[in-house]
């Protein structure tokens, strides 16, 4: 069986998008065909080093995931790339489970929104992580 983007995309908590980035630049193997690449279970598993699933996410494998937006405001660039970066940095060094960060920040508004997505517990953590960080 091989998986499509979509199912890898899914399978991995990323934009489709994301996933079509690794396959061009050749992080992802893939195999082209027609005009979508397939990945194969092996290649996933090269990829992100854990077994892929077989058929590419179900029932059996639910997922809990949370959605916040947080907005800062009031906060200059240096605060708000503090945070940024604070919060980044957790996100990459792995252990996490499935989290993403988007940040961005309006100069003209002085403002920083945070868009946080994944694990409940995780979030929490890290949604208590920001108002230490943004009373600091």
């Amino acid at each position: 069986m091989l998986f499509s983007v979509e199912q890898v995309a899914d399978q991995l908590g990323l934009h489709v998008r994301t996933v079509r980035n690794y396959v061009r630049d050749g992080k992802l193997n893939a195999v082209r065909i027609g005009k979508q690449y397939r990945i194969s279970p092996g290649d996933l598993e090269a990829f992100t080093g854990i077994p892929a699933a077989a058929d590419g996410g179900g029932a059996s494998d639910r997922r809990v995931e949370v959605s916040s937006i947080v907005q800062v405001d009031a906060i200059d660039r240096a605060g708000a790339d503090r945070i940024s970066t604070h919060l980044h940095a957790a996100v990459n060094q792995g252990g996490l489970g499935r989290l993403r960060v988007e940040s961005a920040y309006d100069e003209d508004r002085s403002s920083l929104k945070l868009i946080i997505l994944g694990d409940p517990e995780v979030t929490a953590d890290l949604l208590r992580t920001v108002s230490l960080l943004a009373k600091a």
